[in-house]
């Protein structure tokens, strides 16, 4: 039984980060008293706390520093992001996602867990207000939150899906860091060219799907 391990934003959310962007920023100016530089950082396919390292490097904190804070900032940018998730985030699904979601839920065969950068309340908060939280039980998923380095994260994920084994296991992405990190883990993936990568930039999955409508004839 296939454990299909779902990112989050490009993949089933579009443009559903810019009230997680300003959390994200708000938390690092509340918790390390710094002034965020208007630098823009690549957030594709990273996790919150690798975002946010890379952003107080920026700003001249040092890593001793950073690391000692980052329990106060993962729970300063769940309270950020609580104050300001809209009440409804369906107008961003990814074109197809919730008729997908529906039809593999009615397979006895697959099962749907999540691998994404984000911190696991927030990526909850997201689904919820897109409708699709029912989707992803809890306890299940490998987060942001659980390790700054993605690529630890589908073996989470297999852990708390009982020890899934890797060979059942696919990562589900639109960034080559999605592919990358399931590469890492000896994992199977499929690209889907909804975010901000191309096809051609997405060659190295095992499959790549203009939307996710295709992963399951994919699958």
């Amino acid at each position: 039984m296939p454990l299909l391990l779902w990112d989050i934003d490009g993949t089933l959310l579009l443009k559903a980060s810019r009230e997680h962007a300003a959390a994200i920023r708000a938390a690092i100016r509340r918790v390390y008293h710094v002034e965020v530089p208007d630098s823009e950082v690549e957030a594709a396919g990273r996790t919150d706390f690798a975002i946010a390292r890379s952003i107080l490097t920026l700003a001249g904190v040092s890593a001793e520093r950073v690391d000692q804070r980052l329990p106060a900032l993962r729970a300063t940018a769940v309270e950020e992001y609580s104050r300001r998730v809209p009440l409804d985030l369906r107008d961003h699904l990814a074109p197809h996602v919730p008729e997908v979601l529906d039809e593999l839920d009615r397979r006895a065969d697959v099962r749907h867990s999540l691998v994404t950068g984000n911190l696991e309340p927030i990526a909850r908060m997201k689904l919820r207000a897109a409708g699709i939280g029912h989707h992803f039980p809890k306890g299940q998923g490998g987060f942001g939150s659980d390790s700054e380095d993605r690529a630890e994260l589908p073996d989470i994920a297999r852990a708390r899906a009982g020890d899934h084994p890797a060979s059942d296991t696919i990562v589900i992405g639109d960034t080559p860091r999605d592919i990358a990190c399931a590469r890492a883990a000896g994992v199977r993936v499929i690209a889907v060219a909804t975010g901000p990568f191309g096809a051609d930039e997405l060659r190295q999955a095992d499959v790549v799907c203009r939307d996710v409508r295709e992963v399951t004839a994919a699958l």
